[in-house]
């Protein structure tokens, strides 16, 4: 059994007032991304270390997070807020460079529970490893 693991976070786990409607974002925004998802239960889905389930009965509220995914290009950061947008997202930021470094092409969205969503390209930059692969022996 092997996992693939990003550069530093494990996984984010949101939980969604209206799965339908967040299931509808995230596979677009997923889609326009080249992310494929990873499961789709009929209360949860999971998207790599992307895991968003239904708010429970006696949960009080949806989560409220920043998340960014990376993109492997501009183009793939302009495909993410068009399709997030087409699939019921709200803007927070169009397509463009930001001040955080050089090369920084990035778009926000607000998907169905009030989550800062981006898509980020980092411009001109090399990776140390494309990721953190964990190997089990398995019994």
């Amino acid at each position: 059994m092997e996992l693939f693991r990003g550069r530093m976070i494990d996984h984010v786990h949101l939980r969604a007032k209206d799965l339908a409607k967040t299931r509808r974002f995230y596979g677009a925004v997923m889609d326009a991304l080249d992310i494929p998802i990873g499961t789709d239960g009929e209360d949860h889905l999971g998207y790599d270390e992307l895991w968003i389930d239904a708010l429970g009965k006696d949960q009080a509220s949806a989560t409220h997070v920043h998340l960014a995914f990376q993109a492997a290009n501009r183009a793939m950061v302009d495909r993410f807020y068009k399709a997030g947008l087409e699939a019921g997202g709200r803007d927070n930021g169009k397509p463009g460079e930001r001040p955080y470094h050089p090369g920084y092409y990035a778009a926000f969205l607000i998907d169905p529970d009030g989550n800062n969503i981006e898509a980020v390209y980092h411009g001109a930059a090399k990776r140390s490893a494309e990721a953190v692969v964990l190997k089990f022996d398995m019994p």
